[in-house]
């Protein structure tokens, strides 16, 4: 599933700021997944989440997003967080921490951008790109 079509769509959405969409796609995975991978991608889906909310201009609603979303990634093994960080760029946990840290200094402006900015510092996907 992290090399399938609706995973690299979905991570595409995400860089590029568009949250819904990116939930979107990862929607059908989470609900086919097991295990380590269900807890990845509901993460994933509750980072988007919290894109969302600060877009909105809700920083408390998205700070919990995101907590979730870290909650989630820390009951994934280490090993495993090892293994997705050579997928995504860095740990789960790591994009988490990075996510809440945003969240927690972003502008709470409503943004009405046809081409949207993304809110995170991070790129998924592109490990050349992150602190990883």
């Amino acid at each position: 599933m992290l090399g399938s079509h609706e995973f690299l769509w979905g991570t595409d959405l995400f860089n590029h700021g568009y949250y819904w969409e990116a939930h979107e796609a990862w929607e059908g995975l989470w609900q086919m997944a097991l295990g380590d991978e269900k807890l990845f991608f509901k993460g994933l889906i509750l980072l988007s989440a919290s894109g969302v909310k600060v877009r909105e201009g809700k920083r408390g609603p998205a700070l919990r997003h995101a907590t979730r979303a870290a909650e989630m990634f820390l009951l994934i093994p280490p090993q495993v967080q090892l293994e997705l960080a050579g997928v995504i760029g860095r740990t789960p946990s790591s994009v988490a921490m990075a996510s809440i840290a945003a969240i927690k200094t972003a502008p709470m402006s409503v943004a009405h951008s046809v081409i949207p900015d993304a809110v995170f510092p991070y790129v998924l996907g592109d490990a050349e790109r992150n602190d990883a």
